[in-house]
């Protein structure tokens, strides 16, 4: 299914998450989307703890990431968070990393797969999941 959802989030580059040029270590990036999608997902009533109440992890089994520009100590990010595609058992994201001049620092796309806590095997996307994202079906 293509999806078109799209979430924002702004948070500021902490001291700590910087290297000794004052630029953001490209380690901390991958932490930027999981929160990226983690909000995405809650903004759409799908909450990362329910699931694993419930049995079900979401590992990431693929992530690329284009850097185009360095974030700085204190810089304010916005993140751009878009759920563009599920499967049987897999979403997609595509991030867009912007400082507070708009300029593009990075491009990222993550794949998840739903997989059974007990079984450690991948699963369906549980009904619900395809109920909520269905309203974010695109047709092409």
């Amino acid at each position: 299914m293509n999806l078109n959802y799209s979430h924002h989030l702004e948070f500021r580059v902490r001291y700590s998450e910087t290297d000794r040029m004052g630029y953001c270590y490209h380690g901390n990036y991958a932490s930027y989307f999981e929160l990226g999608r983690v909000e995405a997902l809650r903004s759409l009533g799908i909450v990362y703890k329910r699931l694993e109440d419930d049995g079900i992890l979401l590992p990431v089994v693929s992530m690329n990431i284009q850097y185009k520009l360095p974030a700085k100590y204190d810089d304010l990010l916005r993140l751009e968070t878009t759920l563009v595609r599920t499967t049987n058992c897999t979403m997609e994201f595509t991030y867009v990393l912007r400082d507070q001049h708009a300029l593009v620092l990075t491009n990222a796309s993550t794949v998840l797969v739903f997989q059974s806590l007990h079984q450690g095997k991948p699963i369906r996307i549980p009904e619900f999941i395809q109920t909520i994202l269905s309203m974010y079906e695109i047709n092409q």
